[in-house]
């Protein structure tokens, strides 16, 4: 074998491994964008599911709420004047 045809043939091989390993990287490429996306709308939907919970927790502990409860279900009355008893540290 000449020396020109195998510097030839080295040539056409690394062109070639070049093509795969930029066809190669491409699609990581690609796969990566689609999974950036998905974990973005993931995120999305927590941060609004997170801010509904938030908006609920508030709703569940008003005083008004917990004093309806406690006069509903537990029979709590508030005091009168008689039975409080005022304490001086």
């Amino acid at each position: 074998m000449s020396v020109r045809l195998l510097a030839m043939l080295v040539l056409v091989a690394a062109v070639i491994s070049s093509a795969i390993g930029v066809v190669y990287a491409r699609h990581e490429s690609r796969r990566h964008f689609v999974e950036l996306n998905r974990l973005t709308n993931e995120r999305d939907n927590l941060n609004f599911e997170f801010g509904r919970l938030q908006l609920e927790q508030a709703t569940w502990a008003e005083n008004n709420r917990i004093e309806q409860i406690a006069r509903g279900r537990l029979g709590m009355v508030s005091p009168s004047a008689a039975e409080m008893v005022v304490t001086n540290r």
